[in-house]
């Protein structure tokens, strides 16, 4: 942490004089986020306030979406800016996999957090692994979710049918609750607040799914990572290994190249500000790794931000 600190102090200095840099005429800056109770739209309201803060020509404002696959679609179309969209999300976007028909180009501004797949099922239910969940109802997650392509891609891996449903949270949250689905799988940050909250009447377990990543690995790459929710994230859940995965803040290669460069620099000056206050501890933005968007290609405007900052 020390280190972290040390880094964002030295970025301090130069960024002092670039946040007012911005020399483009003034413009709403729309932002493709999520869910409502998710961490994407929390962090990009978040986002949306700071650079409101640092460059007010720049009225910028988070979008409610059903995620990744959608935000994509709004960047293509011009009815986002930007989006937040996960990195296998993006990967099948630049080569025109399924769901997407044709490759839809992309750029980055930055590798902002990473990913947690939670797949969560009633605590008294004492289910362990996934091969419990088959033949049951469940859901994957909302249509145009990348929680839905990546659950998909984890129960063929796992070679484990269900009864697959697309609900979005707040849905799956109600119907696993009154035991209309056995589960649910939710891609975001850790904790979730609906998912705490529903926990506190409805005790939750979380299924452990780095069993699955081999395979995921070997079909898609390196994209899917090992990562473990800490014990004590959700009240009474222990640790455990589960699937992460980059979550990428991307644009349009027709983005203005000012206004990448105004909004890295406020990733990267103020990344101690842009978690929101529920994930402080097992969230945080690194400036470290910004540049790391793997698969997508950095926007030339964010490329040259980030070789002023860092030499």
């Amino acid at each position: 942490m020390n280190r972290r600190a040390a880094l964002l102090g030295g970025l301090g200095l130069v960024l002092s004089a670039c946040d007012g840099g911005y020399r483009g005429p003034d413009r709403t800056v729309t932002i493709a986020a999520g869910e409502p109770g998710g961490f994407y739209l929390a962090f990009a309201d978040v986002l949306a306030t700071e650079l409101n803060r640092a460059v007010p020509a720049l009225r910028c404002v988070a979008l409610p979406t059903e995620a990744s696959v959608e935000n994509v679609g709004r960047v293509q179309d011009g009815t986002a800016d930007l989006g937040l969209v996960l990195a296998d999300v993006a990967q099948s976007a630049l080569a025109g996999d399924p769901p997407f028909s044709k490759p839809v180009p992309l750029r980055a501004l930055g590798r902002v957090y990473e990913n947690y797949l939670q797949l969560v099922v009633r605590a008294a239910d004492r289910r362990h692994d996934l091969t419990a969940l088959a033949g049951r109802p469940v859901s994957l997650g909302a249509h145009g979710s990348g929680a839905a392509q990546l659950a998909e891609r984890v129960f063929a891996t796992a070679g484990v049918p269900v009864q697959a449903q697309h609900l979005r949270l707040a849905d799956a949250l109600t119907a696993l609750r009154d035991r209309r689905i056995d589960a649910f799988a939710w891609s975001g940050g850790v904790p979730t607040p609906a998912l705490a909250d529903l926990n506190r009447t409805t005790p939750l377990a979380l299924l452990p799914l780095t069993s699955v990543l081999p395979g995921l690995r070997k079909a898609y790459g390196p994209l899917y990572e090992p990562v473990q929710v800490p014990a004590g994230a959700y009240r009474g859940v222990g640790a455990l290994g589960t699937i992460g995965v980059a979550n990428l803040l991307v644009c349009s290669p027709g983005l203005p190249d000012e206004v990448a460069a105004a909004v890295v620099r406020v990733l990267a000056g103020r990344a101690a500000e842009l978690v929101p206050a529920q994930a402080v501890g097992t969230q945080f933005l690194d400036v470290r790794t910004l540049i790391g968007t793997r698969p997508v290609a950095l926007h030339p405007g964010a490329a040259g931000t980030y070789r002023t900052l860092h030499g």
